[in-house]
């Protein structure tokens, strides 16, 4: 899914369709996601107002990745892999294991 301002609503229900299909509730995702239950209620309804960061705590912790393509260059974070930049989308990734039923 490539990420634009007119795409946000997309993102949205992908996002609460995801916390769904885990089970999730906004309470318990909140918790997964180390962010509050308002913010899980204002990514799936108002994803333009969220911050990228937060949204990206989100994404993370429903086990989903984003990535950014299409920049010439590899910046390395700090302490980091490197990180292509340029167009953001979504993949799926597995669901983070709960502590108590990880081998």
């Amino acid at each position: 899914m490539d990420i634009t301002a007119e795409s946000l609503p997309a993102l949205a229900e992908q996002l609460m369709a995801e916390r769904k299909r885990q089970k999730l509730s906004r309470s318990q995702a909140a918790a997964v996601c180390n962010v509050s239950a308002s913010f899980i209620r204002d990514a799936e309804s108002t994803p333009e107002r969220c911050s990228l960061g937060k949204l990206l705590l989100l994404v993370q912790g429903l086990g989903l990745s984003m990535e950014v393509n299409g920049w010439s260059t590899v910046v390395q974070a700090q302490g980091a892999s490197p990180l292509e930049l340029g167009t953001p989308s979504l993949a799926p990734g597995t669901p983070p294991e709960d502590e108590d039923t990880a081998p």
